[in-house]
């Protein structure tokens, strides 16, 4: 409509073109990072500590939480900020690529995130489109040009798209004349564009590990609490004598005497709160992250994951979700490009029930074949060929001549299909033919009839070629010449190849004008046009011979049938997602076993379903069937095994996009509104699930809604195409494969590896490892924190609660810092304690660590009380000790000081020695940091207690160290109180091993007699048949 006078105009505004996939800017990563930070439990209460100590007069310094505190959100920060780098730098290869712009009749170059909605765009063969374009004109005379989508889906075959009619002139433009390219016109650029739009929101991702830590965590807060509120009781209990409240040593000030009691109850109890701060293992946060952060390198030096063919190795983008490899339940996967490589190969066919294999360059053209031909003899061959040659949509593009004449005359072609398979077929039949030239178009008039194409033979007859899947051919043709063909075709089906049958119709001239004309009736047909010409079709292809039937195979990726057979025996179920067609996807999921033989498969699709206006009936009476079948008539498993579906009869599930829709988005006034959970235990019950004709959007459904199940199994995506990022990011952990054409998914995953059956690797052994790293450093953590605090707060009952520190300011900063730090991080990177090749090829071993064994409730109470065993020791047994009156020859007595540094001696000892108790890998550097840490606290303690700081008001651990070790009972009783505290669990320690030996003895195979090749029995006739390689009595 005109636009009135009063009205302003308001240009839209349009996004540039830039893709992001990072997290943070220069500007916001400080207050985004600090507030993810301190959401965490243990940030956030040690910041609130850290105030607590800065407001209030506590009995420890500020420096003892603010330092380590500090630590742990600097190392954080670099950590994440660098990941976020790598991520900026993947984004800045797109963005900063150049491309070309045609602006005032010139070619401009730009960059690609500079290109605006309405630019001209010139994208030249083998370029990768910048943004979403409209096609108006090409570099070719009938204004075409051919898409790969293999950044996108994975799919490598061509897609034939077509310039808009009014636009195709612009290649005649003198601008452009002499641009051989395509010229594009941007609509949508960066975010906008269809495939970011596909990407979603990205959203945080917290492993099953963090998610433990805080509800242990908030354990942890819970015995903190109590143990403030016990201390802060007991000491209003005792102070309640006059003498106690008030000696004649301490009186108090006059400002303490008039201070309200409720006030004072409340400081005292942030206090304590102070003191017994440490129980919540800050330090342990930063662990982890340098952890994660170094233990990822492991995964990308991993040279059994480096790709020679790509010269590329696995990349790891997230390093937070490491742990949760070894959690995985649900694997879902796309087909093309993932489990497949996309590339088809001519393997066999059939002609007139007989084989053909293996072409070789003799006369006859087979070097195979089950017997000689009933008859057609070599015309038949010929006939077949002849199909193959010319029944298809295979366009011929000639290679450039950029240096001129070659030495060789002969002419080189690349072929251009729509489908991988017809080039297969092309190929094939060129490998086959003794006359070369039939394969070229322009040989015989061709007139497409779009199934099947009539040719005039050599011999002046009208030939009808019908070329297509064995469901629809079979009824086409003459059933007594179906038996001899259908058993190849099965035999392939079986094989995992992707059959077609071919068959053939002579015409006469009359009987092709009359289909001409019908045609032409039926395409002018201004009502049920499409429906007049498919009975045209119907009835033209009745009637016809069998030719014989080809075998191709969509190669499968190396190593595929035993990557998917490994991660099923590890308890994990495989979903492939993908927007094939069924008969195709079935096909693969049967060559890469992941439908067995005998597994049992449901189907709900459109053809099980239906197209009637009962098809939402049906499908309820299917899911009902279903259920029954799978639920209802299922009797319980009592054996209580983890994941024991992989023992029960195996079903597979087929669905395909349209029957999703509708269960996902029943109508109105369907009376079933339980569709999707009726749905979703069927598929939780199966062992395989083939989802196929699946939208980007229907494929992170369907993930998200297996990971939002009750439980919250661990997901998992694979994919290689930008169709696969919705999934990819949907999932727990997303894995990205390195494909030869496009990089979005492996860009936006947390992981990518070259191949899929690099993610047995990276699940079965650096998944394994990784949660049982981490999972013993969580435990430990909290462990030795409990051993650090409990005897101080058992002091406080022989300090009459007056808030007096156990250890040294210096011991409570660089205990967790220091003193304990370096030994688990170097077991929680280096610890084995399976070998990686059992890993690999057990992969029952998974299944042992499932379901977040290590950090249950029960491990974890198993190491709060062994904590709670050691500290009492620690405590009560410097305790007795002092109950000596003297420990020095002259008689002197020790101090509280001293009685502090002896526990915290036996303390750090104890728990260095311990994680050497649980180490099975040795290495260098173990010794190193084990051994290294002990050293150290006896240098560091030596050093401390040695000078006199002048920084320090008071020099209360001047010289207590070296004092202490003169005494040859300190000796002792640190010595004694070590191994009293440890002989638990080397106890534990050997009766395991008892055990194991035990169960290895009672299963070692019962050795059997062997007789040597050539050796002849004595007494045959007493005995069974030897285990012998002549297989001779």
């Amino acid at each position: 409509r005109p636009v009135a006078d009063t009205e302003a105009y308001v240009a839209q505004k349009f996004c540039d073109n830039r893709i992001v996939s990072s997290k943070y800017t220069l500007w916001n990563f400080l207050p985004k990072n600090l507030f993810e930070q301190f959401r965490r439990i243990a940030n956030f209460y040690f910041l609130i500590i850290f105030l607590v100590q800065v407001i209030v007069d506590t009995p420890t310094s500020p420096v003892t939480s603010g330092l380590p505190l500090f630590f742990v959100i600097t190392v954080t920060a670099i950590k994440q900020g660098y990941e976020d780098w790598l991520r900026h730098r993947a984004d800045n290869e797109v963005n900063k690529s150049n491309v070309f712009v045609v602006e005032n009749a010139k070619q401009v170059r730009k960059e690609s995130e500079k290109i605006k909605v309405g630019d001209i765009v010139e994208v030249k063969a083998d370029e990768t489109f910048p943004c979403d374009l409209i096609f108006l004109a090409s570099s070719s005379i009938d204004g075409t040009c051919y898409v790969t989508t293999a950044s996108l889906d994975g799919e490598s075959n061509f897609k034939t798209h077509y310039a808009v009619r009014d636009t195709t002139v612009l290649c005649t433009d003198e601008a452009i004349d002499t641009l051989t390219a395509t010229i594009e016109f941007a609509v949508y650029t960066g975010m906008e564009t269809k495939m970011a739009l596909n990407y979603q929101g990205k959203s945080q991702k917290r492993s099953a590990v963090e998610k433990s830590i805080n509800a242990f965590l908030i354990v942890y807060l819970c015995i903190l609490l109590g143990k403030a509120t016990v201390c802060t009781t007991l000491k209003y209990v005792w102070q309640s004598n006059p003498f106690n409240d008030e000696p004649w040593y301490n009186e108090k000030t006059k400002k303490e005497r008039e201070t309200f009691k409720v006030l004072r109850m409340f400081t005292d109890f942030l206090s304590f709160m102070v003191l017994f701060n440490f129980i919540i293992p800050v330090s342990m946060y930063v662990t982890v992250e340098m952890q994660k952060f170094l233990g990822s390198f492991f995964i990308s030096w991993d040279k059994e994951m480096y790709d020679e063919e790509i010269q590329e190795g696995a990349l790891v983008n997230t390093s937070d979700l490491n742990e949760e490899l070894g959690q995985v339940e649900y694997v879902f996967t796309d087909k093309t490009g993932t489990l497949t490589e996309n590339s088809m190969e001519f393997i066999e066919c059939c002609i007139d029930g007989h084989k053909y294999k293996d072409c070789i360059s003799e006369v006859d053209g087979f070097s195979q074949a089950d017997g000689p031909l009933k008859y057609y003899g070599k015309s038949r061959e010929e006939l077949f060929l002849r199909a193959l040659c010319l029944c298809h949509t295979v366009q011929i593009k000639e290679a450039d001549q950029l240096d001129g004449p070659t030495a060789h005359p002969e002419r080189k072609y690349t072929y251009i299909s729509s489908s991988p398979d017809e080039i297969a077929l092309v190929k094939g039949a060129v490998g086959f033919l003794a006359v070369p030239s039939l394969v070229l178009p322009d040989f015989l008039p061709l007139h497409p009839l779009l199934a099947f194409d009539v040719v005039k033979s050599f011999y002046r007859k009208l030939l009808l070629f019908c070329k297509g899947a064995d469901s629809s051919i079979f009824p086409r043709v003459q059933q007594e010449e179906i038996q001899p063909t259908k058993v190849h075709v099965d035999r392939n089906a079986m094989d995992g190849y992707r059959t077609l049958c071919v068959a053939f119709k002579e015409l006469t001239q009359k009987e092709y004008d009359k289909i001409d004309r019908q045609l032409n009736e039926a395409k002018m047909a201004l009502q049920d046009r499409e429906e007049k010409m498919a009975k045209v079709f119907d009835d033209t292809e009745a009637n016809m011979h069998l030719i014989g039937a080809t075998a191709v195979e969509d190669r499968l990726q190396e190593q595929l049938a035993e990557t998917i057979e490994a991660l099923h025996a590890a308890g994990m179920k495989v979903w492939v997602l993908t927007g094939d067609k069924m008969e195709t996807a079935k096909s693969t999921c049967y060559a890469c076993r992941l439908f067995q033989t005998s597994t049992e498969l449901l189907e709900l699709t459109a053809r099980t379903v239906g197209d009637s206006d009962r098809k939402e009936d049906r499908l309820h009476e299917l899911l009902l069937e279903y259920h029954k079948k799978l639920i209802q008539d299922v009797p319980k498993n009592r054996g209580g095994l983890k994941r024991s579906w992989t023992l029960s009869q195996e079903y597979g599930l087929i669905i395909d996009g349209s029957t999703l829709s509708l269960i996902l988005n029943p109508s109105q006034d369907s009376g079933s509104s339980n569709y999707k959970s009726i749905f979703l235990q069927i598929c939780l019950k199966c062992t395989a699930v083939l989802c196929c004709r699946m939208a980007p959007l229907q494929k992170a459904q369907i993930v998200r809604m297996v990971k939002n199940t009750k439980g919250s199994p661990i997901t998992l995506s694979i994919g290689d195409g930008a169709n696969d990022v919705s999934m990819i990011l949907e999932a727990h952990v997303g894995i990205g494969i390195k494909g030869k054409e496009g990089r979005q998914a492996s860009r936006n995953s947390d992981y990518a590896v070259p191949k899929f059956k690099h993610l047995r690797k990276l699940l079965l052994a650096h998944g394994h490892l990784y949660y049982v790293r981490i999972a013993h450093l969580v435990q430990y953590f909290f462990y030795k924190n409990l051993c650090f605090i409990l005897p101080q707060f058992l002091y406080q009952f022989f300090c009459g609660f007056s808030q007096q520190p156990l250890y040294d300011a210096a011991y409570l900063t660089m205990y967790n810092i220091c003193f304990t730090s370096l030994p688990i991080l170097a077991y929680s990177l280096l610890e084995q304690h399976i070998s990686i090749d059992t890993l690999t090829s057990d992969p029952q071993l998974y299944m042992k660590v499932s379901d977040n064994a290590m950090l249950q409730w029960r491990p974890f109470l198993y190491w709060t009380f062994l904590g709670a065993f050691e500290g009492l020791v620690f405590f009560f047994g410097v305790y007795f000790l002092f109950q000596n009156s003297s420990l020095e020859d002259n008689g002197k007595v020790f101090g509280n000081w001293t009685f502090g540094t002896i526990v915290f001696t036996v303390l750090v000892f104890t728990v260095t020695l311990k994680l050497a108790l649980d180490t099975r890998f040795w290495t260098w550097m173990n010794h190193f940091v084990i051994w290294g840490s002990l050293a150290f606290y006896v240098f560091f303690s030596f050093f401390w207690g040695g000078v006199i700081w002048p920084f320090l008001k008071q020099q209360r651990m001047y010289f207590v160290f070296a004092h202490m070790l003169t005494s040859v009972s300190t000796w002792l009783a640190i010595i004694l109180l070590i191994f009293i505290s440890l002989f638990p669990e080397i106890l534990l320690i050997v009766l395991k091993n008892i055990k194991e030996k035990n169960h290895q003895k009672e299963t070692q195979p019962v050795p059997s007699l062997v007789a040597l090749p050539g050796w002849e029995c004595a007494v045959p006739e007493k005995c069974g048949p030897c285990l012998s390689s002549s297989n001779r009595p």
